[in-house]
């Protein structure tokens, strides 16, 4: 049975919703795919869940010819698996906490590890079990503190998450692979441009990391890349440090008169002005040490500040400083701070230790010191000498100050040098459609899944993990198919293969439109049929641009004739032919 927009739940819009801030998000409301709830929440009509559908679809094949098998979890969970692998308290602010009636926590999923190891602990024993991989099609939920960009960024949203067990870390090298390959052969039938790129495990712990992300200007993620293959979000890029020096021919430091430069480019300034180099090249920020203070908030509520000395040419990656200080939330240091540390002179804040005093017993402040891996040994630098006016000119890393810690959290720059050593990187932005994972023995260990290995000894069960966004999926395919007249999708994930229009005022075009329908689906295609008696041929179209289904054909004024019009949203490409080649147009 064709399906008829006389009696479909369906309703487009002329006007963009008010709320929409990218492209997939107007044309996926406006044409009728879904429907905002709340902020990062929607609903799905019948368009949009039979686009979800055909991705789901796909990714089943898929996850099948990798060996996976489906299951299926509630989203609502009970705490007491996430409090075994400490997650409960990792998650903070970002996950829905409730109670029931009897005052027991629960949880709405963000991710299904730890109910997932439990199954297999339950259920499996042996070695001869093993491997074994399983997988979801599943809601999660996740309190975004800013849900924005539609589908790209909700509260709630559609993942496949999949799980290899093995017991052997060779088995799961393999098992990682095999959900590796089987996410290529996904994005490439989805028609996704993909990059794979070393990633951070964040709260998910494990070893090997890897993101799949679409290149787009509207992705949240940065990465960076070398002509030479390297691959890596900023998050996981490692700084290549300049070899260490000596210092023994390295004259003393020198505390110097520097008034008014509170700020790096003033330093500078002034540096040449009145204190030049006696090689003659110029001062720049690249010489100078920054002194950057943050405070860290850690699970158990207490407030700690660190200094972090980097490049006086780098800023903090507010990104990359949340992985090297995880899982405690960091954020800038306040009046507050500042007042009860009367050390930190603010303009003029030089390195120290926690573990002993530099530049004399009261710049010792107790607070812990961390550089980045540029400050070498040997290095020297001008940077503050915690007094109000004064800098300090040749201090010397290693000789003079020492520190506590080092940490990747400067900002990544193009031209940089790649750790693989292929060559300089160049940045670009990105979406994550896909993320794999090696867990390693994490959650295992946490939740005691160990089975019997060949010779009946209890071994540990080795994890991987393995997700994509299937919602995501869905408005990044929105995001990059669509012109200015509407949605153009893939035939892959189209909601149906044929728009059939009825655009005739004459009964004769009505009865045209159901003859090219009735054939079309008797060759097997699915037929979205536009029979609404009273509508204007200018609104059908219109209509018909904005759903997005790739191939129309239109019965109107040449029905009389036989004559039909087949558009190809994807060329533009338009052609009026005889009904029957058409058809065959269509069919081949």
């Amino acid at each position: 049975m064709p399906t008829r927009l006389t009696n479909y739940f369906l309703r487009t819009l002329r006007e963009d919703p008010s709320d929409a801030e990218v492209t997939s998000h107007k044309l996926l409301v406006r044409a009728g795919y879904i429907r905002r709830q709340a902020p990062g929440i929607f609903a799905w009509l019948p368009l949009g869940l039979r686009v979800k559908g055909k991705i789901e679809q796909i990714i089943r094949e898929e996850m099948t010819a990798a060996g996976a098998h489906e299951v299926h979890f509630p989203a609502l969970l009970p705490r007491e698996p996430y409090e075994a692998t400490g997650r409960w308290e990792e998650y903070g602010d970002g996950i829905f906490r409730l109670k029931d009636r009897k005052g027991a926590d629960y949880l709405l999923a963000p991710t299904h590890e730890e109910v997932f190891t439990l199954l297999v602990k339950d259920l499996y024993s042996s070695y001869k079990d093993l491997p074994l991989a399983i997988y979801q099609i599943q809601d999660k939920y996740r309190d975004e503190a800013r849900p924005r960009a539609g589908l790209l960024r909700g509260r709630e949203f559609t993942m496949k998450d999949a799980y290899s067990f093995d017991y052997t870390d060779e088995g799961l090298d393999t098992s990682y692979m095999a959900q590796r390959d089987a996410y290529e052969r996904i994005f490439t039938r989805l028609g996704l441009d993909y990059v794979i790129v070393q990633a951070d495990a964040g709260a998910m712990g494990g070893s090997r990391s890897e993101e799949f992300l679409h290149p787009t200007p509207v992705g949240e993620d940065t990465f960076v890349r070398s002509a030479g293959g390297y691959a890596a979000n900023v998050e996981a890029f490692t700084t290549t440090p300049p070899a260490a020096r000596s210092f023994e021919r390295l004259t003393p430091q020198e505390v110097l008169d520097t008034p008014d430069t509170p700020t790096i480019q003033t330093l500078v300034d002034v540096a040449n002005e009145k204190h030049p180099r006696p090689d003659g090249r110029a001062w720049t920020a690249a010489d100078t040490l920054k002194n950057v203070v943050v405070a860290l908030t850690h699970l158990d509520g207490t407030r700690e500040l660190v200094v972090v000395g980097l490049p006086g040419d780098r800023e903090v990656d507010l990104k990359r400083a949340e992985v090297a200080f995880a899982p405690a939330d960091i954020d800038a240091a306040n009046e507050d701070d500042f007042r009860k540390h009367p050390g930190l002179v603010r303009g003029y804040i030089g390195p120290w230790s926690a573990e002993g005093p530099v530049l004399g017993e009261e710049a010792s402040t107790g607070i812990r010191y961390v550089v980045d891996p540029r400050v070498v040994e040997g290095s020297g630098w001008i940077t503050g000498a915690n007094v109000e006016g004064k800098h300090v000119f040749g201090l010397v890393a290693g000789r003079d100050f020492g520190w506590d810690g080092v940490v990747e959290v400067a900002e990544v720059k193009p031209g940089d040098p790649a750790p693989d050593g292929s060559g300089p990187v160049e940045l670009a932005r990105g979406m994550e459609i896909g993320h794999v994972f090696q867990l390693g023995r994490k959650y295992a260990d946490a939740l005691g899944l160990k089975v019997l290995d060949e010779n009946g000894k209890l071994v540990t069960v080795t994890m991987g993990s393995y997700g994509i966004g299937v919602t995501r999926i869905l408005a990044i395919i929105a995001e990059e198919n669509n012109d200015d007249k509407g949605l153009v999708w893939p035939a892959s994930v189209s909601p149906f293969d044929v728009h059939v229009v009825a655009a005739g005022r004459d009964a004769v075009a009505f009865e045209v439109a159901e003859q090219a329908t009735a054939e079309l689906e008797a060759a097997g295609l699915d037929v979205l049929l536009d029979d609404r008696p009273k509508v204007s041929p200018g609104v059908k179209f219109g209509d018909a641009e904005l759903i997005g289904i790739p191939r129309v054909l239109v019965a109107g004024r040449g029905a009389a004739d036989g004559e039909v019009e087949l558009w190809d949203r994807r060329t533009g490409e338009r052609a009026t032919l005889p009904l029957a080649e058409a058809v065959a147009a269509l069919t081949a």
